[in-house]
C-alpha cells in the first residue's frame, strides 16, 4: 500500500513538473492559438453549426432568448426527460420547461434541431448601473451544417411567432371602454381596461349549432387568412352586425368570439366621442388581435336625422339614449362613422374585427350594412328548438337522451309558437335549477302560455285588420251614396223649373 502511494505522489510530481515547463515553454499567446486552431480543425470536419442564444445582449434583455424559452415550454414542442416544472400565483396551468443543463430535440419541415440549455455561473461582478443575474443562462441550437439556411430563414422566425401565439393565449384578455369625454388616462391612453372574465363560449351559446358551426369557421378562416388579405389587396379586417330582439344573446356571441380567438374586446361608447377627428384617434390606438364593439348603435346614434335635416343627409347626430337633441355638442359626420369601419384610418392596424348590434336592423343606413363595413349579417332570434336543448344541458346537464320523447315532442311543438328569448328560457331554468322536474315542467307551462298568448294575439291581430279595412270600405262607400243623393235632389229641381 506505501508502494501505492508512493508511485502516485511521484506521478504528480511529474504532472506539475510537466505543466510548469509547459506553461513556460508555450506562453499564453501561443496555447490560445493552438486551442482555437484545433477548435477551429474540428468545426470543419464536423458536420453541425451551432447557435448561442444568451438571456442577455449587453445590458438589454434577449428577445429571441424569451421566444425560444417559451416555445420549448409548449406542450407540443417537449420532448426531453428532464423537465422544470412551475405554476405561478393565481394561474391555472402549469409550465413546463427544459432543465439546466438538459437537451431536447426538436423537428421543423423533417429536419431535427437540437436544443441545450446551459446555465452556468457568473463570475464576480465589477459595478453596474444594472445588476446582471448570477447565473448566466443561454440556448445553444445544434443543427447540420445542410439545413443552416432553413434554420436561419426560417425556423428561427417560427419560434418567435409561436411565442408570440403562446404568450397572446396565456395572457389575461382585456375589455375596454373609452375614457369620458375624451379624457386620458395616467398613461395617455383615451381607453381604460379591466379584466375580460366572460365564460361565454360557442359551446354554451344558446344558438343553432349549423349556424354557430358557419360562424366559427368565418371567424377561424379570418384569422388564419393573413395572406389571403394582402395577396387580394384588402385590408385584414371584417365586420359583423348582430341584430334581433332584446335578450337573444347579442352580447354573449361577442363574449363567445373574443374567447373563441383570443382578442381583446373594445366596447365604444359613442355617446362619449365628440368629433370625427376623436373617434380617429380612439382607432388608432386600439391593438391588432381585437374586436371593437358598438352596441345598441340604433339607441346612441338618432339616426332620423339623416333625412330630417335640412338637407345636410351626411350626419348623424350622436345623443344619449338616442333622442332628439338639438343642443348636444357630441356631433358625428356619417362620413367619420364610415370611414371609421371602411376607410384608410381603418387599416392603420391589421387583424381587426368591427361587431355593430341592434335591435332594430330598420332603422340603420344601408350604407352601413354593406359588404366591406358589415361582411356578415347575423340574425339573433328567439329560443329555437336547437337552442333549447343546449340550454337544458347548460343549466339542468341534460341531454336529449334523459328526457322522455314525449316531452321533447311537446317542447318542439310549442317552441316556435311561443317565440321566448333564450333570455327568459335561462331565466326559468335557473331559478328552478335545484328541482329539474320542476324546471322541466315549470318551462313547458311557460311556453305553453307564452304559445297561446301570441296565438290570442294574432287572432286579435287579424281582427282588427278585418275591422280596418272595413271601416275603409264604408268610408269608401259614404262619399258614392252622398253623391248619388245630391244628383237625384239636383234632378228633381231642374223638374220643378221646368
Amino acid at each position: 500500500m506505501k508502494e501505492i502511494w508512493t508511485t502516485m505522489a511521484s506521478m504528480m510530481g511529474v504532472w506539475a513538473f510537466c505543466q510548469s515547463l509547459l506553461h513556460t515553454v508555450f506562453p499564453p499567446e501561443l496555447r490560445f492559438a493552438s486551442l482555437k486552431f484545433f477548435n477551429r480543425l474540428f468545426n470543419y470536419f464536423s458536420s453541425y453549426c451551432y447557435y448561442d442564444i444568451t438571456e442577455i445582449d449587453g445590458v438589454n434583455t434577449n428577445e429571441l432568448y424569451n421566444a425560444v424559452q417559451l416555445y420549448l415550454s409548449s406542450s407540443a414542442s417537449i420532448s426531453g426527460n428532464r423537465l422544470s416544472l412551475s405554476r405561478g400565483l393565481n394561474s391555472s396551468s402549469i409550465t413546463f420547461g427544459l432543465s439546466n443543463n438538459d437537451r431536447l430535440i426538436d423537428s421543423y419541415k423533417n429536419v431535427t434541431v437540437e436544443w441545450e440549455h446551459i446555465v452556468t455561473q457568473r463570475q464576480s461582478q465589477t459595478f453596474s448601473w444594472r445588476p446582471l443575474p448570477e447565473e448566466k443562462r443561454g440556448f445553444t441550437l445544434r443543427v447540420r451544417k445542410k439545413n443552416k439556411h432553413l434554420v436561419l430563414n426560417s425556423y428561427l422566425d417560427f419560434v418567435m411567432d409561436r411565442a408570440n401565439e403562446i404568450r397572446r393565449i396565456n395572457q389575461d384578455r382585456l375589455l375596454y371602454t373609452n375614457s369620458r369625454g375624451g379624457s386620458l388616462d395616467s398613461r395617455g391612453h383615451p381607453w381604460e381596461s379591466v379584466p375580460f372574465k366572460h365564460p361565454s363560449t360557442f359551446d354554451t351559446l344558446a344558438m343553432d349549432p349549423s349556424k354557430k358551426t358557419e360562424i366559427m369557421a368565418d371567424l377561424l378562416d379570418f384569422a388564419n387568412g393573413e395572406s389571403f388579405y394582402q395577396k387580394t389587396g384588402r385590408a385584414w379586417k371584417r365586420g359583423y352586425l348582430l341584430y334581433g330582439p332584446p335578450g337573444t344573446g347579442k352580447s354573449s356571441m361577442i363574449a363567445a368570439m373574443a374567447n373563441y380567438l383570443g382578442y381583446d374586446i373594445y366596447d365604444l361608447e359613442l355617446t362619449e366621442v365628440n368629433t370625427n377627428s376623436e373617434l380617429r384617434k380612439l382607432l388608432m390606438k386600439t391593438s391588432s388581435k381585437s374586436i371593437i364593439v358598438i352596441e345598441d348603435i340604433d339607441c346612441s346614434i338618432n339616426l332620423t336625422n339623416r333625412n330630417n335635416n335640412g338637407g345636410k343627409k351626411n350626419s348623424y347626430d350622436v345623443v344619449p339614449g338616442g333622442n332628439n337633441n338639438e343642443d348636444s355638442a357630441n356631433t358625428i359626420t356619417l362620413s367619420g362613422l364610415l370611414n371609421f369601419t371602411d376607410g384608410l384610418w381603418s387599416c392603420c392596424g391589421s387583424e381587426r374585427i368591427f361587431v355593430f348590434t341592434t335591435n332594430h336592423i330598420d332603422k340603420l343606413d344601408p350604407a352601413l350594412l354593406r359588404s366591406g363595413r358589415m361582411d356578415m349579417h347575423i340574425h339573433m332570434s328567439y329560443c329555437s328548438f336547437p337552442s333549447l336543448k343546449i340550454l337544458l344541458k347548460n343549466y339542468l346537464g341534460f341531454e336529449e337522451s334523459d328526457l322522455e320523447t314525449a316531452v321533447m315532442a311537446e317542447f318542439e311543438a310549442v317552441m316556435e309558437a311561443a317565440e321566448m328569448t333564450p333570455a327568459d328560457v335561462s331565466e326559468v331554468l335557473i331559478k328552478n335549477r335545484r328541482d329539474k322536474k320542476r324546471a322541466i315542467l315549470e318551462l313547458l307551462d311557460a311556453l305553453k302560455m307564452r304559445a297561446e298568448k301570441n296565438k290570442l294575439k294574432s287572432i286579435e291581430k287579424i281582427e282588427n285588420v278585418i275591422e280596418d279595412e272595413e271601416q275603409e270600405k264604408r268610408a269608401l262607400d259614404i262619399p258614392k251614396e252622398s253623391s248619388d243623393e245630391k244628383q237625384k235632389e239636383e234632378e228633381k229641381d231642374d223638374e220643378k223649373i221646368q
